[in-house]
């Protein structure tokens, strides 16, 4: 037993007023009480008590020794159970990125109620609509949507994300509305940088159409705006085009063509001991994104 052991050992003697009861407390052998304070007066060559037959008391070093003990003890017990807590209960800072998109059209709603049922998780949310590197950039977990790439990530589907191509009704009666997956390479297509092969949309596992157009963000809601001005076509997460398409501003097209299969994923490092705080947030975003959508 260490030196904080035979400190605990003594202090609960003391406040127990003897060896048999600290020997219960601790669910250890009275014999080994005995050992571990015989062992601790020999380390420190004193005498900490004074035992008779009828009572056991600290000698005068015995009881300035057991005052420092107990506050030691106190703080080693008061640090072991801040971190069993923290294994347990959501605390600290959780470090998060998005795509702009997704924080514009649902994000700020999931993290306040997030934010009011785990008020000791303070979150740093970065929106962007570039692929960070969790690891080597410090992020806890990502929130992407798509069809996402292979990886040594952890990935939770929280919802499911339909895409859809639409253009505005000025754009299709001027260039015609597209019938099949090959008519794409005669419209105008607005692009988004951050996929895979920009310059081709992917509307199927074996459905890949080269795509050309004026206009290439990084950003969803500027290509939404770009499609809704008659710019041209835009293959868009639903979400982002659902208040266009209810207004009747955007129309969609090749519904039949394009497979669904994407989602808002939850993206995070492998780590068999998952935080709290990580495994909360994912928890909740699946819970809450399943009534959303």
């Amino acid at each position: 037993m260490d030196s904080i052991g035979q400190m605990q050992v003594f202090v609960k003697v003391v406040e127990l007023g003897g060896f048999t009861a600290a020997a219960r407390e601790l669910q250890i052998p009275k014999s080994t009480v005995s050992r571990q304070i015989a062992r601790l007066e020999d380390r420190l060559s004193v005498r900490l008590l004074d035992r008779t037959t009828r009572a056991l008391r600290t000698t005068e070093v015995g009881q300035v020794f057991y005052e420092r003990c107990a506050q030691i003890v106190a703080e080693v017990e008061e640090a072991e159970a801040l971190v069993t807590r923290a294994q347990v209960e959501p605390r600290g800072v959780l470090r998060m990125s998005a795509p702009v998109s997704l924080g514009y059209h649902f994000l700020g709603e999931l993290v306040a109620a997030f934010m009011t049922e785990f008020s000791d998780v303070r979150l740093e949310v970065s929106l962007t609509d570039r692929k960070v590197d969790l690891v080597e950039e410090g992020y806890d977990l990502a929130i992407r949507a798509g069809n996402l790439a292979d990886s040594s990530m952890i990935a939770k589907r929280l919802a499911p994300l339909d895409r859809v191509i639409v253009g505005s009704p000025a754009y299709l009666e001027q260039r015609g509305v597209p019938r099949n997956p090959d008519d794409l390479r005669e419209h105008v297509c607005l692009q988004y940088m951050h996929s895979k092969t920009p310059s081709s949309w992917r509307l199927g596992p074996d459905t890949v159409v080269p795509v050309s157009g004026p206009l290439v963000s990084d950003n969803g809601d500027l290509l939404r705006a770009a499609a809704v001005a008659g710019h041209g076509l835009v293959m868009s997460p639903h979400l982002i085009v659902a208040a266009d398409l209810k207004q009747g501003d955007l129309v969609r097209v090749l519904d039949d063509h394009l497979d669904q299969h994407g989602g808002i994923w939850a993206v995070y490092p492998h780590n068999r001991h998952l935080s709290p705080k990580v495994r909360a947030f994912v928890d909740f975003a699946s819970t809450h994104l399943a009534e959303f959508f």
